[in-house]
């Protein structure tokens, strides 16, 4: 897949990845909303068709405390502001702390794979994903030393490519940068009707694998809708299968 880069002027240094208390609330809240503004400034200019979700009070408060993140930083206004945001008509699924039509909150979808408990220091944490089966992760120190940096977990390789951008950035990368030439040869024919019909916990599954030669071509292959669950877990025992 093709990366096109993207200029910065948003940058932050995450203390997510350092926070070994659980901070109350009221810590974790920034009452200027920076970073909010800075989310909205960079909206303010999308030109991929985004959808703000609807954010519920009382999911946004559990979601912020339980990722431990300020809503200083960009990352934890999208969680404490937002349901979620649906990018290209939900082909990309950014994770906030969850509504109707994105019922995954981000700490609840990284419990169990990225962390165990609420408050442990994950690794990487998994904070959107695509229609195709792929998931976007960021960094905190298990893929690399770029701490903070985004990575994607491809589906037609089965491996974490770094993108070289923070949180900011890759929300200005869902918003703004050329998606059907970042997903060349991924995007299949009337992909954009299936994916209205995709539900947020969903994602196609392919076979033969997008990896393999068979499976090479997206319009030959067939598909079919699994709950993202399964697929998250099918891509990593694929990968320990291949010692990867």
């Amino acid at each position: 897949m093709k990366f096109l880069p993207l200029i910065a002027f948003i940058i932050i240094t995450s203390t997510s990845f350092s926070q070994t208390k659980m901070l109350p609330l009221n810590e974790l809240i920034d009452k200027n909303d920076s970073g909010w503004k800075s989310v909205k400034e960079i909206a303010g200019t999308a030109k991929n068709k985004i959808e703000i979700l609807p954010v519920d009070s009382q999911k946004a408060n559990d979601a912020l405390y339980h990722t431990q993140i300020s809503t200083k930083t960009t990352m934890g206004a999208v969680i404490y502001k937002t349901g979620g945001i649906l990018v290209d008509n939900g082909w990309i699924r950014i994770l906030g702390s969850g509504s109707a039509k994105l019922n995954r909150s981000l700490p609840d979808w990284n419990k169990g794979k990225t962390f165990k408990e609420f408050g442990e220091v994950p690794g990487y944490l998994l904070i959107a994903d695509d229609a195709l089966g792929g998931f976007y992760i960021l960094n905190g120190g298990a893929l690399g030393t770029d701490v903070g940096k985004v990575y994607y977990f491809s589906p037609d390789n089965l491996e974490f490519e770094p993108l070289g951008i923070n949180y900011p950035q890759f929300l200005d990368f869902c918003f703004n940068n050329d998606l059907d030439n970042y997903y060349e040869g991924s995007r299949w024919e009337k992909w954009k009707d299936e994916v209205a019909g995709l539900k947020g916990d969903q994602v196609f599954n392919f076979y033969p694998f997008l990896w393999t030669k068979e499976g090479s071509d997206i319009n030959k292959v067939s598909r079919k809708i699994i709950p993202i669950e399964e697929q998250y877990s099918l891509n990593i025992d694929l990968r320990k299968q291949m010692g990867q």
